[in-house]
């Protein structure tokens, strides 16, 4: 079942600002939670397979990849991934760790517009994870002054890069600071807990102490979507691992998501994911063969 998106904390070792992480071993299923977190998350995965799901945006991968997650961008983090000599390395930071104005200067504008497109999510192709991807996996070497500066150096690589797409076109990061966590928590957790029935403005506005227009308000300026596209969206996601992980019906998956009209099931569907369901299930099965 898809878990509620929690807030985590991000603490870099003693003496540095980026926090840079290694893994050459599966990552337990336990640790890979639906979460979110202020800072910038860049992914590199040179050897593996498994499911990428960011925001709105489910896939699956048998290959390498580099993805670069913005700020509040809620993510699942990766299970199962890593193949024969794969290895998986992790960047964090704060887009502020050179101080507020320091993406305002001139020199940094294409920066700044990269991170701005990271809060949609961004998966870069093959011409960029051969050039970049061997420098990130060189990060962990470095530390203090040396490791921002090499840290600079990769995210203009990036910046510069032409092949790339973005994983959530519509937009499904969080606005949100900390503060907000555990409202937020509060709203997806009774979203996951009743997402299979019709959940009505006057519950969801009364279970975080607000009245209906001020949720709405609220939840409009937070996710950027009223409370009905996001519950929708959130029940198409979850359709979209049925599809793959069940040998369900269609039919069933739709009623099973929680919507209750299946032509309003497959306009969403197609909608959300550019493609209709039987054929979404289609391809993604060839994919991971």
């Amino acid at each position: 079942m898809i878990t509620k998106p929690t807030y985590e904390k991000i603490t870099p070792e003693f003496g540095n600002s980026i926090l840079v992480a290694q893994n050459t071993k599966k990552r337990k299923r336990g640790l890979a939670f639906w979460h979110f977190h202020p800072e910038v998350e860049l992914v590199y995965v040179n050897k593996g397979n498994g499911k990428c799901h960011i925001g709105n945006h489910l896939s699956y991968f048998n290959n390498s990849q580099l993805i670069l997650i913005g700020s509040n961008l809620p993510h699942n983090g990766f299970a199962d991934r890593l193949t024969s000599k794969g290895k998986e390395t992790l960047i964090q930071f704060k887009t502020d760790i050179l101080g507020k104005e320091f993406y305002n200067l001139p020199e940094m504008q294409h920066i700044s517009l990269l991170l701005e497109k990271a809060k949609k999510g961004i998966r870069f192709k093959p011409e960029t994870k051969k050039l970049v991807g061997p420098k990130i996996e060189k990060l962990p070497k470095y530390d203090g002054f040396k490791r921002v500066i090499k840290l600079l150096e990769i995210l203009n690589m990036l910046a510069l890069a032409e092949d790339y797409e973005l994983l959530n076109v519509d937009g499904f990061a969080f606005e949100t600071q900390p503060q907000d966590s555990v409202k937020i928590d509060t709203i997806f957790k009774y979203i996951n807990n009743n997402f299979q029935r019709h959940i009505t403005l006057d519950e969801i506005a009364d279970e975080v102490n607000m009245t209906v227009p001020a949720f709405c308000r609220y939840f409009k300026k937070i996710t950027g979507k009223t409370f009905t596209k996001l519950v929708n969206e959130y029940r198409v996601v979850y359709a979209t691992k049925l599809l793959l992980e069940s040998q369900s019906s269609i039919t069933d998956i739709c009623y099973e998501s929680g919507f209750n009209n299946f032509s309003h099931f497959n306009k969403l569907f197609k909608e959300i994911t550019g493609k209709s369901a039987s054929k979404y299930r289609s391809e993604m099965k060839l994919m991971i063969q």
